[in-house]
């Protein structure tokens, strides 16, 4: 059985006979050497921002020892290509001075084009967090992919997808912190637990006013969320008219609990009836059974 690629289903399951000629040529030469000057940059390509630094270190690597890892492209006129993926890889050629790299050409139309850009772009280690999460929600506004879909492209789990896009809610504020590193990806996914926006950003300023942890974050925020709906459930109770409070006092008494009674303004609400073990459930349904 063939072993499947690091990449899960990343660009292989977007790239159809990825290891055969595109021309009609053998195998052994479907690498291409393409010039520099006419390759033009990916109009697709998700991401924004490079590292200087890291570009130099690449193309001094690629000075060195030329490029290990081919770039992809497509042919769009007559000797003129588009880049597919190696955006890093192509900048740092040119600073290297080379004058062709070595490519595979495929077929791609505009749609492909943007779906292969981004899922490449997710299979790179050196992504923020919301970089990634912006690659998925372009995945499923501009490409139409569902979740599902998205989860087999990337190889990624569907849930791991949700965490990212959740993200996305937080205020720029903490999401500008994921991003430069001040808080990590546990904080972020805590804190986005929370509803209030106003909120949020309070526990991600004192979040690195004190440089908590992880834990201890998450501890605050179900302290908050905790604290929310005990609020929610005294105001809801307190509100009740007078024969419902009666009512749930009745009930209590005929099935020798405490019922659990809420109720809404606009009337909806449940009546929960607790037991502790099985002798008592078997109690409240003897007197159900009687009350029929």
């Amino acid at each position: 059985m063939a072993k499947k690629s690091a990449l899960g289903r990343g660009l292989g399951a977007l790239i159809d006979n990825a290891d055969e000629v595109t021309q009609g040529r053998p195998a052994a030469s479907s690498i291409n050497e393409i010039e520099v000057t006419k390759i033009e940059a990916n109009p697709w390509q998700p991401r924004t921002k490079f590292d200087e630094e890291r570009l130099q270190e690449l193309a001094a690597s690629i000075k060195e020892i030329g490029i290990i890892q081919p770039l992809t492209l497509r042919k769009i006129g007559k000797d003129r290509y588009q880049l597919i993926a190696g955006e890093r890889r192509f900048r740092a050629s040119k600073i290297a001075g080379l004058e062709k790299v070595p490519a595979y050409i495929r077929t791609a139309d505009d749609d492909t084009m943007l779906e292969m850009a981004l899922v490449e772009n997710i299979q790179r280690e050196d992504l923020d967090p919301i970089e990634v999460a912006i690659s998925y929600q372009r995945l499923i506004e501009e490409c139409k992919l569902t979740q599902e879909s998205m989860s087999e492209r990337v190889g990624k789990k569907r849930s791991t997808i949700t965490n990212y896009l959740r993200l996305l809610k937080l205020p720029a504020e903490v999401q500008l912190g994921l991003v430069s590193k001040q808080i990590g990806m546990g904080h972020a996914r805590a804190i986005v637990s929370v509803e209030d926006p106003n909120a949020q950003l309070n526990i991600y300023e004192q979040t690195i006013k004190d440089d908590l942890s992880v834990r201890k974050v998450e501890e605050m925020v179900r302290e908050l969320n905790s604290g929310k709906s005990s609020k929610k459930e005294k105001k809801t109770n307190a509100g009740d008219p007078e024969e419902y409070r009666e009512l749930k006092s009745q009930l209590s008494t005929f099935f020798q609990t405490n019922i659990q009674f809420s109720r809404t303004e606009n009337g909806k609400g449940k009546i929960v009836i607790p037991f502790k073990s099985d002798d008592e459930l078997e109690k409240i349904i003897g007197i159900l059974d009687k009350a029929k």
